[in-house]
């Protein structure tokens, strides 16, 4: 291999390693700003509900019917979000998830407030929402 070659190779690697951190720093600076990610993301400022699971998991299959549910009844009220971690898999690094599927409800100001692991029934979400004293009704 000739020196020529292998001086580009080493530019090429800084540049995809710098870039990989640039984009790691941009994804850390929404943190230290106190903006969530999920309020990063939508830019709305709704409550919002987003279910990470995966299309093939048999407890998010259950899930899917009642997101569907609750992203009819409560449009404009409550933002449903549904993320496929097997398909994108740094979104569950993102939000931090060890088992599928969780559950996490965000204030309209994108602050966590909840999250829960395993199935969900829709009644117990909106229970949980009363709770954390957000009523849709």
């Amino acid at each position: 291999m000739s020196k020529t070659l292998k001086i580009v190779i080493v530019v090429a690697l800084v540049l995809v390693v710098g870039g990989i951190l640039v984009l790691k720093q941009d994804r850390t600076a929404a943190y230290d700003s106190g903006h969530s990610i999920a309020q990063h993301q939508a830019g709305k400022n709704l409550p919002k509900l987003i279910d990470l699971g995966a299309d093939k998991c048999i407890p998010c299959k259950m899930m899917a019917p009642i997101l569907e549910e609750l992203r009819r009844e409560y449009e404009g009220r409550l933002e449903v979000t549904f993320i496929d971690v097997w398909k994108n898999q740094d979104a569950g690094r993102q939000y931090g998830i060890r088992l599928i599927p969780t559950q996490i409800f965000f204030d309209a100001s994108g602050r966590e407030l909840y999250r829960h692991e395993g199935f969900m029934a829709k009644e117990d979400i909106l229970a949980k929402w009363r709770e954390l004293g957000i009523n849709f009704n």
